[in-house]
């Protein structure tokens, strides 16, 4: 046999250039008459090459069978497709006699050539596309999955992306409003999947019946939308790729922050830094070509876009307002008045009329209740038997002071300093905690715990100018006269006080 390339390129010149006899050839180097026939024909070696097609033996009358599993399982979803496994039973059961690795293997070998396979799409600039992706977080150290809003540039590919308790009509909202805020701009096309949020039904190919949330997001920033085929991810495919490259660089290992403002500014900040990264294949680094995505832009709007669902409603005899199957405290005094909640994707807001009236966090449980203390400490006034048992006032974490100062003014003047202890609390709907309870401190150090002398060491704080004592809208006072002071008159006084 030969030994290398060195040798199959001398014999060759030899014999089809020199001259050189094929039996000498043979004598020289021992090889067999159809080696050397091979090296003659061929202008390096050939490798091994089947005569015929080899037949797959127990196997072969089955592989059509196969075939059509695996074409028939494109079209159910993912997680109920055949396993070689299951493919192996089934071909057992009808007949089949061979071992499961021949199986195995002759389904790995027709799913890998009957992929699929996909056109190259141009990108234009002031096209973008959106998806949602998920990935585990440590948020005020407890672990949980939260849902990540992309929106990616695929001419740019710039991207945006910002963590959101779950995917909803107002994070939804929310995500887009910032990402135009980051980018500068709205993009003139916006892909997206035929998600809930946006889709109410597919009539069609491309036809969709959409959302009023969806609706009203289009009609404030005017941008033109198209939606996927349905199971065709590929069309939104850069969007798709962004997430995975997002989670594995950025979210691994597992982030661990305070809250989502802490987790949004870092994913924020991330965006940043990766528009200084250049592509393989780009001209120019991302942020480069985002100035001609920037080009094609559509003008933001002149106002913003209200990231909120809202609902009216009215507080219950309980002064709370139900909103997404969960209650939310209001003041009391706004009980079974029309108020208006509004919900964004992190807090409610309780609205009457143009005034603010609560603010909470918002909860994503379900039939929870979320209580701010101060809300019912009005009700107390009324209700002074309230105080042990009312349960909005459960949460209410005072320092020590104010069990102290409640002790000494109960046992010095019994239901009264009840009393009077609740109208210290009361300074809570006005002051800060921490402000009330120096305030507190100060006036047993004195030996006075009243709530006079409380209040007086907390309303001085707030008065930095001299009030000013005007006429207006007191007509009833015009007709009084005060005279100007008279020295005199003190003088007077001051002679009869001697005199006595």
């Amino acid at each position: 046999m030969y030994r290398n390339m060195q040798q199959w390129a001398d014999i060759r010149r030899r014999v089809l250039q020199e001259g050189v006899s094929k039996r000498q050839i043979l004598r020289e180097t021992g090889l067999h008459w159809t080696t050397l026939e091979k090296i003659l024909a061929h202008s390096q070696p050939p490798g091994y090459r089947l005569k015929e097609f080899r037949q797959k033996g127990k196997l072969g009358p089955y592989v059509d069978a196969i075939r059509q599993i695996i074409a028939q399982d494109k079209l159910i979803p993912k997680k109920q497709r055949h396993t070689a496994k299951r493919i192996f039973e089934r071909l057992r059961a009808d007949g089949y006699s061979g071992g499961y690795t021949v199986v195995k293997d002759a389904v790995q070998e027709i799913k890998r050539t009957s992929g699929e396979v996909y056109m190259p799409l141009v990108h234009r600039p002031g096209d973008a596309q959106v998806d949602y992706f998920h990935a585990l977080a440590r948020l005020g150290g407890t672990l949980q999955k939260v849902a990540i809003f992309l929106m990616a540039l695929p001419y740019s590919d710039g991207f945006f992306m910002m963590c959101v308790p779950r995917e909803c009509t107002e994070s939804f909202w929310e995500g887009h409003a910032r990402a135009f805020e980051f980018f500068g701009g709205v993009p003139d096309r916006i892909s997206y999947d035929n998600s809930k949020i946006a889709v109410r039904a597919i009539i069609g190919v491309h036809a969709r019946k959409l959302t009023v949330g969806f609706l009203q997001l289009a009609s404030h920033y005017l941008f033109n939308y198209h939606f996927c085929t349905v199971r065709r991810g590929n069309e939104k495919g850069v969007v798709e790729g962004t997430g995975g490259y997002a989670r594995r660089n950025f979210l691994v290992p597992v982030p661990q922050m305070a809250d989502y403002d802490a987790l949004n500014a870092h994913l924020l900040e991330c965006c940043r830094s990766d528009l200084q990264r250049r592509l393989r294949g780009q001209r120019a680094v991302k942020a480069e070509l985002l100035k001609e995505d920037q080009a094609a832009f559509l003008k933001m709007p002149a106002g913003p876009f209200d990231a909120c669902r809202k609902q009216a409603t009215r507080p219950n005899s309980l002064s709370l307002v139900r909103f997404n199957d969960n209650d939310y405290s209001v003041p009391v005094r706004w009980a079974h008045h029309k108020v208006t909640a509004k919900g964004y994707w992190d807090r409610v807001e309780i609205c009457h009329g143009a005034d603010l009236v609560a603010t909470h966090r918002r909860c994503w449980g379900k039939g929870q209740t979320v209580y701010e203390p101060r809300h019912y400490l009005p009700l107390l006034d009324r209700k002074p038997g309230a105080l042990d048992h009312g349960r909005p006032l459960q949460a209410l974490d005072l320092p020590e002071c104010f069990a102290l100062l409640r002790r000494r003014l109960e046992s010095e003047n019994g239901h009264k300093g009840t009393k009077d202890y609740i109208t210290v609390l009361r300074l809570l709907e006005t002051h800060t905690t921490r402000r009330v309870a120096a305030a507190i401190e100060k006036a047993m150090f004195i030996g006075a715990p009243s709530p006079d002398v409380v209040a007086m060491y907390l309303y001085p704080d707030q008065l930095t100018e001299p009030g000013t004592f005007v006429l207006a809208g007191r007509p009833q006072l015009r007709a009084i006269h005060i005279a100007p002071p008279c020295p005199a008159a003190y003088a007077n006084l001051l002679a009869v006080e001697v005199a006595s």
